[in-house]
């Protein structure tokens, strides 16, 4: 993903199920590509795969020690993601309260045309 830009490069990594799925496990605890394939349906070759995007995208660092190779969450890039998401849920918080404003105002002036005089 040459040239793009490091958000989006997120976005497409969070894109993936099985990507969000391995952050989650990730979250609890470091894990060995071994751990993080046991509860997964997919192959160790396909969860590296999947590794290899989510390091890219700097979601989580690979560390070597022996044999062990271990994975950790890097939630920094979430944060941004996070940031970037939270300016649009204030647009939809703003317009669902002018929405219910007016939702209000009909349902009042529907209210007092059903009244008797």
């Amino acid at each position: 993903m040459a040239g793009t830009d490091q958000l989006s490069v997120v976005f497409s990594a969070l894109a993936d199920p099985t990507r969000r799925e391995i952050l989650v496990a990730l979250a609890e605890h470091d894990a060995t590509v071994t751990e993080l394939t046991a509860p997964l349906p997919i192959s160790m070759p396909a969860v590296s795969r999947h590794l290899k995007v989510l390091e890219r995208a700097a979601l989580i660092s690979r560390t070597r020690s022996g044999k062990w190779r271990g994975s950790r969450l890097e939630a920094a890039p979430l944060r941004d993601a996070a940031d970037w998401i939270d300016r649009y849920r204030r647009f939809w918080d703003s317009s669902l309260t002018r929405l219910d404003a007016h939702l209000a105002v009909v349902q009042a002036a529907t209210t007092s045309e059903h009244q008797e005089p």
